[in-house]
């Protein structure tokens, strides 16, 4: 019994000795880490029996304070990688702003040059609002309406050319048929001195984008490239305004008369801005007056003329 009870007692002294030199480790490498202790290894005996532990503790410290400043490092990387990619993406919304406010800026000078230009137009700034999904190259909205003083069949134009006129109008909006709807007709003329070949503009199903100038002799002088422009006939599009230019032509069903392809001058896919003229103070143009005719083309008018008198009586 006194044997077995100091075996336990020896065991518990070691158990504890061994608990001391652990904790007595511990504190080395936990200061030693630190900094805060160090042990040389010229203190005899005690410095040689921890020299090695002296070393190993020295080593863990690097490598934790190497570890602490990788991981600080990439913490301060990952901020700093936030705060870019917050910069980088605030400057692409205000580079899209800008890119914006340079695009309007643009397409307002241009309408501003318009109006320096036309004289003889009274123009009020629209903005499209709307276009009808179904209609696309049929009618648009503008955020101008009667309280602004706009009317039914006043043109509407860009600094390019013409776009169409109000068929219908709210007091804060208006809705405008473009020259590229099928129901719509323009008086137009071809711009060259040598040619002022008269037809009407109309849309066309077939080709949404390209109108057609209907109604020309087939033998009418008309060019590839010959630019168009409203005639004044028909009381709604004042005299002269840019409509496009002839793209190609073709004969008419009939084979009798001759169709022009128009390019027009208003790109209508990328129409934002326009302006309405809400006064014109030209003169309605000209009756178109018939072709002189030549002595003897008058004399066989003259003759065929009795002829039908006297067969009449």
């Amino acid at each position: 019994m006194i044997d077995r009870l100091e075996r336990a007692r020896q065991s518990g002294r070691k158990i504890w000795a061994l608990l001391f030199v652990l904790l007595a480790l511990f504190c080395i490498i936990f200061f030693a880490a630190r900094g805060r202790f160090q042990v040389t290894a010229s203190t005899g005996t005690v410095g040689t029996v921890l020299a090695p532990f002296e070393m190993a503790a020295s080593f863990i410290g690097q490598q934790i304070q190497t570890v602490t400043a990788n991981v600080w490092e990439i913490a301060t990387v990952h901020e700093q990688n936030k705060m870019l990619k917050n910069e980088v993406e605030q400057l692409r919304q205000e580079n899209t702003t800008a890119a914006e406010y340079a695009a309007e800026n643009e397409r307002l000078r241009e309408l501003l040059a318009y109006k320096q230009g036309a004289h003889q137009f009274d123009l009020l700034a629209a903005r499209v609002i709307g276009r009808d999904a179904e209609l696309w190259t049929s009618t648009i909205v503008v955020d101008r309406g009667s309280k602004d003083g706009v009317r039914e069949n006043m043109p509407v134009v860009t600094g390019k050319g013409l776009v169409g006129h109000v068929t219908e109008v709210g007091p804060v909006s208006s809705k405008v048929q473009l020259i590229l709807d099928a129901r719509s007709s323009v008086g137009t003329i071809v711009q060259r001195p040598e040619s002022r070949v008269t037809g009407i503009l109309t849309g066309t199903m077939d080709n949404p984008y390209m109108p057609q100038m209907v109604n020309i002799p087939r033998n009418a002088d008309v060019e590839d490239g010959d630019a168009v422009v409203t005639s004044g006939f028909g009381g709604v599009y004042p005299k002269g305004i840019a409509v496009g230019h002839v793209a190609a032509q073709h004969s008419d069903d009939s084979g009798l008369l001759k169709v022009a392809v128009i390019e027009t001058a208003v790109d209508f896919q990328r129409l934002e801005d326009v302006a309405i003229i809400t006064a014109s103070r030209e003169a309605p143009p000209a009756p178109i007056q018939p072709t002189p005719l030549s002595p003897g083309a008058e004399a066989a008018a003259q003759i065929s003329a009795a002829q039908t008198k006297a067969a009449a009586q």
